[in-house]
């Protein structure tokens, strides 16, 4: 099991930026691929961007598509997400998981462990 404690959320105005971090301890952070969800109040959880093993793959939601990043450092056990132009609507609940394989999924049934979320608000 891995251990992920996210970070790095909080109230910005809508066309700002934010740097999530994701923590991950207690078993090879290389050997997951990782990825990041989010849920808003009233909505399913749903798919932002996930990260192949070695980096070499990134996968995002069309919604954010251009103005996120995801990266990750596994020196340092490390996933993070970029993000930039924020808009109200990426409010939300930010969670980073962890996916015992190679290539990052789009489904939370996909991954494996779950970090607790990180409140992301964008005001108008």
């Amino acid at each position: 099991q891995v251990q992920l404690v996210e970070s790095g959320g909080g109230l910005v105005q809508a066309g700002g930026s934010l740097r999530l971090s994701c923590a991950a301890s207690g078993r090879t952070f290389s050997n997951y691929a990782m990825g990041w969800f989010r849920q808003a109040p009233g909505k399913a959880r749903e798919f932002v961007a996930g990260i192949s093993r070695n980096s070499g793959r990134t996968d995002y939601a069309d919604s954010v598509k251009g103005r996120f990043t995801i990266s990750r450092d596994n020196a340092k056990n490390t996933v993070f997400l970029q993000m930039n132009s924020l808009k109200p609507e990426d409010t939300a609940i930010y969670y980073c998981a962890a996916r015992n394989r190679v290539l990052p999924g789009t489904e939370s049934f996909e991954y494996d462990d779950w970090g607790q979320g990180t409140q992301v608000t964008v005001s108008s």
